[in-house]
């Protein structure tokens, strides 16, 4: 039966209930009854010859007991199989989490579908992460160029998600990742520091994103975002990030972080954001990983925040620091992620793998929660078609980890995200997102196909995808013409798709642009290594055949564009044209001594 979240309890009868054409509503009953799951959202489902009966506790047990109904009908039309189910969720909070603020600004009409789907998948809690891009009034010069969700916008979604049982929980960093705000005039003195420095591996930069604790205007900006951001949300729960604040104790703070020690100044300041929280009416949510840095000022943490557990490897700790959580009495989420970020793609091992285990740590040590990070780094190239399936897993173990059967994915993403009665959408997007392993080279956070067509131009030293044009001297021709077979197969895949809708030929197009970058990212691997061989004939025809693929997915791309996001392309795909120059500028940046490891970790050696 293809249902995710699968119940943990599902028995079939035999028979089948026919619901009526005229008023099928009269042939399902929903009362509230104790011999329901004992679980704010426990249900039960019955259908046999006298209809469907659902008895719930409390409206979000009605709410689930509806999703898993309204799944039950897309599979079987009026024709309804007898079953019996019990379900209740193994996490009260499950949640999904997209980063708005690197280069791609979703639609409202975009966020709507989004999380009217999200709902069929028993989520409750959605966040936008942010650092720059809500429309601040005093702040246009600073988003206008990015887009930026607008105070109606938020409202309008915020009632929706409402109407659909989800939490639509504002997220303002409010600490650090403040790089574009703190280039605003108003508000650069108040940076810890005021020039880019050098990052600990020396080939990168490091600009300006953390505001200094202890600048007497600091709590009043703070003040300035809550008291226009705030008032949209009904939420009574606030997520302040906090999270990776590089540059405390650089500048401003120094002398007092010398004195008193970086943790216990981020935990003072963490306490002011939190006193400005309570003023609103909200608890406090903030990223969890500069505490667990400081485990012995954890018990200094005020009791009504909520850490969030973050993690996105497949090999993350998750249960070391649950259980540090939990034995220090702070409520705590766990929070795994997606692993599309730098891969155009997909990172499917690692993102399947880190999803579950987070389930398990959490649902061992009493979290409050589970939220599935979607993140953009490096521009957010990579579109929601190719997160959707990490979605579905994040919600299905968020539900209920032990009754998840990976093999419901591709039917239940085809009925009800992708709406393509063929599979081949959802066939594809999940080979796609394996394909990487074909490089036979591994990376933390990135694969080639994600950072090879996205690095920046060495001399803006630049962080994110930094390396990607060094990986032709660390990958295998062999392994680079494998990857891009694998892409090739999955795009023709792709092409025989037929979805029936339209929400479902945007997400058929925006795989099919993500596949094409991907090959283009083997295609500059392969140019590189002709040039670094001096073989100059097959440089120039690869770099013939790229430059011409190159437009075409930017224009493709820039078509594509208005149908799901805000603001333009400038932010997002800028590496289009910095990869069609250096076809046409026919040198390496890197030569081979430069650009290989001594030792590349690949896949045989884990």
């Amino acid at each position: 039966m293809n249902l995710l979240p699968y119940p943990r309890s599902l028995k079939l009868g035999r028979g089948t209930f026919k619901l009526p054409v005229e008023s099928p509503s009269g042939a399902i009953s929903a009362v509230r009854s104790e011999a329901a799951p004992n679980n704010t959202e426990g249900y039960s489902l019955t259908i046999d010859r006298r209809g469907v009966c659902i008895e719930y506790r409390e409206t979000g047990g009605l709410r689930a007991a509806g999703a898993t109904l309204r799944q039950l009908l897309r599979e079987y039309g009026r024709r309804l199989p007898y079953l019996k189910i019990r379900d209740w969720p193994d996490f009260a909070r499950r949640g999904v989490m997209l980063d708005v603020s690197r280069g791609r600004v979703p639609k409202l009409e975009t966020l709507l579908d989004l999380v009217e789907r999200l709902a069929d998948f028993k989520i409750n809690e959605f966040q936008l992460y942010t650092e720059h891009t809500f429309a601040y009034r005093n702040y246009k010069s600073v988003w206008q160029s990015w887009g930026a969700l607008t105070a109606t916008e938020i409202r309008k979604l915020a009632a929706r998600c409402r109407e659909l049982g989800i939490d639509l929980v504002p997220n303002q960093n409010s600490f650090g990742h403040l790089r574009y705000l703190l280039e605003h005039p108003k508000v650069k003195k108040l940076a810890e520091i005021s020039e880019p420095y050098e990052g600990a591996t020396g080939d990168f930069l490091r600009f300006p994103t953390t505001l200094s604790p202890n600048h007497p205007g600091t709590i009043k900006f703070i003040r300035e975002l809550y008291g226009e951001l705030l008032p949209n949300f009904s939420s009574k729960f606030l997520n302040v990030g906090c999270d990776e604040t590089w540059d405390l104790g650089r500048g401003q703070s120094k002398k007092l972080c010398d004195r008193r020690g970086k943790g216990r100044v981020y935990v003072d300041f963490l306490k002011q954001i939190q006193r400005e929280a309570a003023k609103r009416g909200r608890r406090l949510m903030f990223w969890g990983d500069i505490i667990l840095n400081h485990p012995d000022l954890i018990s200094k943490l005020p009791k009504n925040l909520i850490a969030l557990n973050w993690g996105y490897e497949a090999t993350h700790p998750f249960e070391k620091e649950a259980a540090t959580f939990a034995k220090s009495k702070v409520p705590f989420y766990v929070c795994p992620g997606t692993a599309t970020w730098m891969t155009l793609l997909g990172r499917h091992e690692t993102a399947f793998a880190n999803l579950r285990l987070a389930a398990e740590a959490g649902r061992k040590h009493g979290a409050l929660g589970y939220l599935n990070t979607d993140w953009g780094d490096g521009g957010h190239p990579q579109p929601l078609a190719v997160s959707w399936p990490l979605y579905l897993i994040g919600a299905a173990h968020s539900w209920c980890s032990k009754s998840f059967d990976e093999k419901l994915l591709v039917p239940v993403l085809s009925r009800d995200v992708y709406e393509d009665p063929t599979q081949n959408v959802a066939k594809a997007a999940i080979a796609l997102g394996f394909a990487h392993r074909k490089f036979d080279y591994l990376e933390s956070n990135i694969t080639p196909f994600g950072a090879v067509i996205a690095a920046p131009p060495p001399e803006t030293r630049e962080l994110f995808c930094r390396s990607g044009l060094k990986y032709y001297a660390r990958v295998k021709t062999k392994n680079i013409l494998a990857a891009m077979a694998e892409v090739e197969k999955q795009l023709a895949l792709l092409a025989r798709a037929k979805p029936s809708s339209n929400i479902g030929t945007l997400l058929k197009l925006e795989l099919d642009l993500a596949a094409r970058m991907a090959a283009e990212s083997c295609n500059i691997m392969l140019w590189q290594k002709a040039l670094a061989s001096g073989n100059a004939k097959e440089a120039k025809r690869l770099a013939k055949l790229g430059i011409a693929a190159l437009r075409k997915i930017e224009r493709d791309f820039d078509r594509y564009w208005p149908s799901r996001n805000k603001a333009t392309t400038a932010k997002c795909s800028t590496f289009l044209q910095w990869r069609i120059d250096d076809y046409r500028r026919g040198k390496l940046h890197f030569p081979p001594e430069v650009a290989r490891l001594a030792k590349a970790k690949t896949y045989a050696a884990e």
